[in-house]
């Protein structure tokens, strides 16, 4: 079995986790945070509908230094949702594209070095399906972690992720 067949079951899992989370972001509480060294509600939303845009950079190029950012897939502004809709189409644009990238590699691409940095400062350097585990899925589960937590202190009930949650799934 090829890498990127390996590895899609586990995104596509992953990246409808994230999508049901997203789902139920309470659109007038996007301006909210639970401390002010937190992300906005809406911004952390952006950030997760962004990541996915990120892993096609990790498919398609050899290197990504935020201190030069490319046009295209990842915008120089951070994303910050001004509603449901707008942040889950930004997640399914992202999501079908990095899907159809990762579909598309071949096991020598996945075993190629890919390197994250912002100028001279290296954050990630190492083999594309590493940075892909790493940096992409993740850096999603991760927000998609802290924004269920956003949720819970906001009375929105959080969704069945790996199994039954404390509001569904019993």
């Amino acid at each position: 079995m090829s890498v990127g067949a390996e590895f899609l079951p586990e995104f596509d899992m992953e990246m409808a986790s994230a999508r049901r989370t997203l789902e139920r972001i309470p659109e007038d509480k996007l301006a909210w945070k639970p401390h002010e060294k937190s992300m906005l509600l809406g911004r952390l939303a952006g950030h997760i509908a962004e990541l996915p845009g990120m892993g096609v950079s990790v498919v398609k190029d050899d290197a990504l230094d935020f201190a030069n950012r490319p046009a295209g897939e990842l915008q120089r502004k951070p994303t910050v949702a001004e509603s449901q809709k707008h942040v889950l189409e930004i997640f399914d644009k992202n999501v079908a594209a990095l899907r159809a990238g990762i579909a598309g590699a071949s096991d020598e691409h996945w075993g190629k070095n890919w390197k994250l940095s912002i100028g001279e400062r290296k954050l990630y350097d190492g083999t594309r399906i590493g940075a892909m585990r790493r940096m992409v899925m993740n850096h999603v589960i991760h927000h998609r972690a802290q924004l269920g937590v956003y949720l819970r202190l906001n009375g929105v009930a959080v969704p069945s992720v790996y199994g039954p949650s404390a509001d569904e799934g019993r």
